[in-house]
């Protein structure tokens, strides 16, 4: 059974940097990508960016792909990494990862499993 665990979250001042990591366990395929999507009460899920297994497919949301940067660890598979530049107050929310075994897309309705989140606030 996968499981995710993400990290890293916390406050920051406006302008700030953060490095939120996914790490992720039992997967028993090879075909699976893991992205990031951000939530604030009262929103949808957004994707964020996404990554496959091996890093060499990426996408990222077109609203924020200028400030994010994912990437994987490669000595440790399953290891998800996302920086986060220039932080400004509407990028706060709660910051999950996700699996899929489905598409290399940002649609979060074919994630199946996910963590249970990481905060980020934004503030001055």
């Amino acid at each position: 059974q996968v499981q995710l665990v993400e990290s890293g979250g916390g406050s920051v001042k406006p302008g700030g940097s953060l490095r939120l990591s996914c790490t992720g366990s039992g997967f028993t395929r090879n075909d699976w990508s893991l992205g990031w999507f951000r939530q604030t009460p009262g929103k949808q899920r957004e994707g964020v960016a996404c990554i496959s297994r091996n890093g060499n497919i990426v996408k990222y949301s077109e609203t924020i792909k200028t400030r994010v940067s994912i990437s994987i660890d490669r000595n440790i598979v399953g290891t998800v990494y996302l920086d986060l530049d220039d932080l400004q107050p509407e990028d706060s929310g709660m910051y999950y990862c996700g699996y899929t075994t489905t598409s290399y897309q940002l649609r979060s309705w074919t994630y199946t499993v996910w963590g249970q989140g990481t905060q980020v606030t934004v503030s001055s």
